[in-house]
């Protein structure tokens, strides 16, 4: 907190009126199935997005960060639309803009997720932003409003077709539990994610192989899976069971049939993953987080050889699973290992890459965490 507040004030040379937090996530299982109305099993991470926020009278909106060595961004506040060309910045900027603010603003930013990683480091940024603009200007707006609200800035200001559960995860996840979340209306459950006292870590395995998501490969998948809707005339894939996909196979393409396939099998495999946490079964959550990765590499073919690698050494070294997390193409994966064996597993893992010629992974764990929150 203290740090934030005296990086804002060496670039603006005053104090901030807020300062506010907001954290990366990993998503145990439930990939790619957010914007179909399914459920997803996030929790939030340590990591977290911290941004310190000042009014003024000017009728400009400046923008710094720790991480970028790069003068002050200005941005007349007329001159804010989804059509101003830019880099990071439009994700605040989306996020001022869908909140509707018109008052002047200096902001700066202080990023601790790991960019690329498949760890959410854009909805960090976006709920950090609105969770203190939303204090600062008594906006009142519901944790769940707020979401969407994130999402909109990402889906129309900055241009990529996310669904709602990094955001949401992002400001409402609670320490010590994973966040079950219904995509379709944002109603909640905390889910106790405790497996360190069964002797077990999830290890999180940056495959440094950095995606960008904005690049094509998710809008498409989210298009076939918008016009398998379309064509079999339901709301969502929430209401397409396997008997009814099977039956229609022969109505949609091939790689719309896989991509329907992973959202129909991938949403079943959450709820069955609840029901093991809530019997403290492992063995079977192992066994859908391994489900989950290859549903994720053959039918939506989102993963790439880094994470294959990481998982398959994962699991040849003794994990109960193993799977890559975010939107894919490159990014994170997670191993569920016995605490005994992560660095094992580490091992493991840095010589199938070193042999495969790949960039050395990083690595790091997390217990589950609290959301945003308002510092000072």
């Amino acid at each position: 907190m203290n740090s934030i507040s005296s990086n804002f004030e060496k670039v603006f040379a005053h104090s901030p009126d807020i300062c506010a937090s907001a954290p990366g996530r990993v998503n145990l299982i439930g990939e790619h199935i957010d914007y179909s109305e399914g459920f997803v099993l996030p929790f939030a991470i340590n990591d977290c997005t911290h941004v310190a926020i000042a009014k003024t009278n000017e009728n400009v909106i400046k923008i710094a960060s720790v991480q970028r060595s790069s003068a002050v961004i200005s941005i007349a506040i007329s001159d804010i639309s989804p059509d101003l060309k830019g880099d990071w910045e439009r994700y605040v900027l989306g996020v001022i803009w869908a909140l509707g603010i018109k008052s002047g603003l200096e902001i700066f930013i202080d990023g601790k997720v790991p960019v690329g990683a498949g760890l959410s480091s854009s909805a960090a940024l976006e709920a950090s932003v609105a969770t203190a603009l939303n204090s600062l200007f008594s906006l009142g707006y519901d944790l769940p409003t707020l979401a969407r609200l994130c999402q909109k800035a990402e889906n129309d200001y900055v241009g990529m077709p996310c669904g709602i559960m990094d955001q949401s995860v992002s400001l409402m996840a609670n320490k010590g539990s994973a966040l079950l979340l219904d995509c379709r209306d944002l109603t909640t459950k905390n889910i106790s994610f405790d497996v360190a006292s069964h002797g077990l870590e999830l290890l999180i395995i940056d495959t440094q192989a950095h995606h960008e998501l904005v690049d094509g490969g998710y809008a498409q998948r989210r298009a076939s899976c918008d016009s398998v809707v379309t064509k079999l005339n339901i709301v969502s894939m929430r209401h397409l069971s396997m008997d009814q996909l099977l039956s229609k196979r022969s109505e949609i393409t091939e790689t719309e049939f896989i991509r329907a396939h992973h959202a129909v099998t991938e949403i079943k495999r959450v709820l069955d993953a609840v029901v093991a946490l809530e019997k403290s079964d492992f063995v079977e959550l192992g066994k859908l987080i391994n489900a989950s990765h290859v549903s994720l590499r053959d039918d939506y073919t989102v993963s790439c050889p880094e994470l294959d690698c990481a998982v398959d050494a994962s699991l040849d070294a003794g994990a109960l699973g193993a799977r890559m997390v975010g939107g894919g193409f490159g990014g994170s994966a997670i191993a569920l290992v016995q605490a005994q064996n992560v660095e094992k597993t580490k091992l493991a893992i840095q010589s199938a890459f070193t042999e495969a010629g790949y960039k050395a992974p990083r690595f790091f764990t997390s217990l589950p965490s609290q959301g945003a929150r308002i510092l000072y």
